[in-house]
């Protein structure tokens, strides 16, 4: 991988919740704040689903490569109404966004949308390319006898779409079987809601 990420090593996770419902809101509001915080290369950035009596919806996490830079993205964070959550510290409404940061400290859960090698993942790669030149640990085909792994050559129609999730402390990628003996990432970029075509 030639990205600057560092797998075993550990990294400052701050939770942000800005009340985003869906998936879409979430990855939305992550893009907007790689911009407006400056988030470094080597950034993780990451979805949650919040279910809590308190709160329905997703809340977002960034594991950013260095104390700096956590510590300057906090600060711009706390003169946002935004509730956040990094370490011991709370701003606002911080409930689901420390949910969000220990479930990824614990590399537990997380949809991740910001990766090291993320930006790199458009049109088609290879299995190997994607594991090569990402921060994805693993990748496994929907459907496929567990533990039997792709071909390295397979080519996968990324959709400009791959979100990765967190699994026992690695950075999963499930895949489906896609024409041409090719792969697909399982999520895809704009799902058709369920009934829209029905009056």
């Amino acid at each position: 991988m030639t990205t600057p990420y560092d797998p075993s090593g550990v990294h400052p996770v701050i939770g942000v919740d800005a009340g985003t419902a869906t998936l879409r809101e979430a990855d939305h509001l992550i893009r907007d704040l790689a911009i407006t915080l400056g988030l470094p290369p080597g950034t993780v950035a990451c979805t949650h689903l919040i279910r809590t009596e308190t709160r329905r919806g997703t809340a977002i996490s960034l594991a950013l490569p260095e104390k700096g830079s956590a510590e300057d993205a906090w600060q711009r964070l706390t003169a946002t109404e935004m509730g956040a959550a990094l370490d011991d510290r709370r701003h606002g409404p911080a409930e689901a966004a420390a949910l969000a940061a220990a479930e990824h400290t614990a590399r537990r859960s997380g949809r991740a949308v910001l990766f090291p090698g993320s930006d790199q993942l458009t049109g088609t790669v290879t299995v190997a390319d994607l594991l090569q030149l990402t921060a994805i640990d693993g990748v496994f085909v929907v459907g496929a006898t567990w533990g039997e792994a792709p071909d390295p050559v397979t080519p996968v129609h990324t959709q400009d779409h791959v979100r990765p999730e967190w699994r026992e402390g690695q950075l999963i990628l499930a895949l489906v079987p896609a024409a041409g003996n090719a792969l697909a990432p399982f999520e895809v970029p704009n799902p058709t809601p369920c009934c829209a075509d029905h009056p």
